[in-house]
């Protein structure tokens, strides 16, 4: 077992903020953790770390106790930039975990070729863009070829290449066998990582794979809306209808017996597109609320 969490409670004063959450990852994976701001997220990565206590429940991490020092060669956890020394180079950073994790100084150059970092690895990090500064993080997660890595907002304020060199990265840790543990708030990010997905909503732990909206769907723009609107609503079949376009969800009813009932009613069909229903349109669906206020 890689990560297994129990009935975990954590509170702040009177207000409970993890609400008995359980997780159990059997298998290298990407998971995504997503939700608003002030959600648990960043909370329940630092319980997982052993950064904070919790009131209630119980974690382990590669099959011991969370709070086993081992764990410190076997675990990397990917805070924000706020970390770095702005004085120190990316060098001296990576000097430094080598020291403490006891591995040999050629693992610097190694993983820095490997992030892509070696034009800047000698320069004081006071003088790094955001994306250099998220290169030497992720730089210092994985150096030790961790087993398991949690990162907090990994392509946060990256531009388009830095981000894509970033998927690239964890899509190749994962291939290698490195269970990754994401949070972010890119959902479009998310979508091209992995279709694990724990929404995290008022303290509890929405588990969903996205592969379980695999069914096919597609949406069509006919010759008349309207008539298209007719001729379907009287019929068993799984349609919504939205901006003048039908959205069809392959069921029962083929996509082809939908298109012969457009046809011998005298429409044509314009455009065909496949879609999937990504992490913002599941985001949307269970943050209504919020997102109405």
């Amino acid at each position: 077992m890689i990560v297994e969490v129990k009935g975990l409670f954590k509170k702040y004063k009177k207000q409970l903020v993890l609400k008995g959450i359980d997780i159990q990852i059997e298998e290298p994976q990407i998971i995504a953790l997503v939700g608003p701001n002030g959600s648990g997220k960043t909370t329940l990565m630092n319980s997982l770390m052993n950064l904070l206590p919790f009131h209630e429940g119980s974690i382990r991490i590669l099959g011991k106790k969370h709070n086993d020092t081992s764990l410190f060669y076997e675990v990397s956890y990917l805070q924000d930039n706020r970390i770095l020394y702005g004085d120190l180079t990316g060098y001296d950073h990576l000097r430094f975990i080598c020291r403490i994790q006891k591995l040999p100084r050629a693992r610097i150059k190694e993983v820095a070729a490997y992030v892509g970092m070696e034009s800047y690895l000698k320069k004081r990090v006071r003088s790094y863009s955001l994306g250099m500064k998220q290169h030497l993080l992720l730089a210092m997660a994985i150096i030790n070829q961790p087993k398991l890595i949690l990162l907090d907002e990994p392509v946060n304020g990256l531009d388009p290449t830095s981000a894509i060199h970033m998927r690239s990265i964890l899509l190749d840790l994962h291939e290698k066998g490195t269970t990754i543990i994401i949070s972010s708030h890119n959902l479009d990010e998310i979508d091209k990582l992995t279709n694990n997905i724990y929404f995290m909503k008022d303290g509890v732990l929405l588990k969903e794979s996205l592969e379980d909206y695999s069914t096919s769907r597609y949406k069509l723009t006919v010759s008349d809306f309207e008539k298209a609107k007719e001729v379907l609503a009287g019929q068993d079949v799984n349609i919504s209808f939205d901006d003048a376009t039908i959205l069809f969800e392959e069921t029962e009813v083929s996509l082809q017996s939908v298109i012969h009932s457009l046809n011998i009613n005298g429409m044509e069909i314009n455009k065909i597109e496949n879609y999937k229903i990504g992490a913002e349109k599941r985001y949307m669906e269970l943050f209504e609320s919020e997102l109405a206020r």
